[in-house]
């Protein structure tokens, strides 16, 4: 890759951000667990996205962040830009009642959020968040956080915020070709 095609990369990442954003539906949510854990967070889609249900899935979200904290220190954090192959993003939301899915038989997972359902794989020094039928519950450092798990059926709502700002890591950034 030439250095002027680095450079616009560079700059188009950094500009994902900031601009991914516009145009899209912007949420923001708040989850309060046990023991002084909660979670903040972000999202933004395009409404046409949805799926023939109305549901927002994982593939549907354009831009995602959340912030973990224990009595009000900061924990870790985690953005869509981090997305990888090998990175659990499971995402149900119904922007009608404006509610995450909860577990089911049919779904014992409905959100997870850089965790899968054991909670070990949130990567070192990451941080990710699940709802499955077990609990709803953190993982911190590739450990699942048990001090912080709740009843699997707590309501998880979002409320629409417009004028959301999205940190630079919450989007997905721009598909990159280069010829060879």
């Amino acid at each position: 890759m030439t250095m002027r095609l680095w450079v616009l990369a560079g700059a188009l990442l950094v500009a994902g951000g900031e601009a991914g954003a516009q145009g899209l539906e912007s949420y923001r949510f708040k989850w309060i667990g046990a023991n002084g854990y909660r979670l903040a967070g972000g999202m933004a889609f395009d409404p046409a996205a949805a799926g023939d249900d109305g549901l927002i899935r994982e593939d549907a979200v354009e831009c995602f962040f959340i912030e973990g904290y224990r009595h009000d220190r900061p924990l870790g954090r985690w953005g869509l830009a981090a997305l990888r192959e090998e990175t659990t993003f499971y995402l149900e939301f119904d922007p009608r009642t404006r509610r995450f899915s909860l577990p089911s038989e049919e779904a014992p997972v409905t959100q997870g959020w850089n965790m899968d359902g054991v909670g070990d794989n949130c990567g070192a020094g990451g941080f990710g968040f699940n709802v499955g039928n077990y609990a709803q519950d953190i993982c911190l450092d590739n450990r699942l956080i048990a001090d912080s798990q709740i009843d699997p059926w707590t309501e998880l709502r979002a409320v629409p915020d417009p004028g959301l700002a999205m940190p630079d890591d919450a989007c997905r950034g721009p598909v990159l070709m280069m010829k060879r």
